[in-house]
């Protein structure tokens, strides 16, 4: 999959991603795609530990694959930004 690719698939993935966990009016859409391309590495990691197929091109699957990494990695983020606000 080309960078073209990669960009348009991370930018929905984070999308969706951010609207899932409530972050869609902190994030713009360089903060999706960014994202969204860490979500498609933590989720194919995640599929491929667990003896799946990760991201494997241009695809529904690779979309799926990059939300949940995506989702994984803002609730991870959320953890400890919500916690600092606290102190």
């Amino acid at each position: 999959m080309g960078i073209i690719g990669w960009i348009i698939i991370g930018a929905a993935a984070g999308w969706i991603a951010s609207m899932i966990t409530g972050n869609n009016k902190e994030m713009g859409a360089f903060k999706n795609i960014i994202v969204g391309i860490i979500g498609g590495f933590i989720g194919g990691l995640i599929m491929n530990l667990a003896g799946g197929i990760g991201v494997t091109g241009f695809n529904l699957w690779s979309l799926v694959v990059a939300c949940v990494g995506a989702i994984i990695l803002l609730l991870i983020v959320n953890a400890f930004t919500r916690k600092a606000h606290y102190n």
